[in-house]
């Protein structure tokens, strides 16, 4: 596993949220991920539990509603890999409206571990998510 690698799992993980199919969201993670909104949460027990809780269809601590399509964006890059471990930043961004302004930015820092599933798309790893905890912080206006 290298950074492109994760990458190529941020630039997924980003689709599976725009689209919230389930699906592709179930792809990202593997059948026994431990997955927190926040770092001090009880994780989220499982891929089916996960893809609920991305849905809305659960109260899972610390998940937020469903966004609203086209009222969100993020961008996420991978800044360390070490071994089956990667941390990776970036923001997220939402709008009271498709099209409309930005009202809040968050920056994000992830911190992941994989398992490798075999070959994806052009020979690259597929990867699975296992463990994931996310942190984040709204920047002042």
């Amino acid at each position: 596993m290298d950074r492109h690698d994760v990458d190529r799992w941020l630039d997924a993980y980003v689709m599976a949220w725009k689209r919230y199919d389930p699906k592709e969201i179930a792809a990202l993670f593997s059948d026994d991920v431990t997955y927190r909104y926040h770092p001090y949460d009880e994780p989220v027990r499982g891929r089916d539990a996960v893809v609920k809780s991305w849905l809305g269809e659960d109260e899972s601590d610390g998940a937020s509603d469903r966004d609203a399509e086209g009222t969100y964006d993020a961008t996420y890059r991978t800044f360390a890999v070490d071994g089956d471990a990667a941390v990776a930043t970036g923001h997220s961004v939402y709008r009271g409206a498709p099209g409309g302004p930005v009202e809040r930015t968050f920056d994000n820092c992830f911190v992941m571990r994989f398992d490798e599933t075999g070959p994806g798309l052009g020979g690259a790893q597929k990867l699975q998510c296992r463990e994931f905890t996310e942190w984040f912080m709204q920047r002042p206006s």
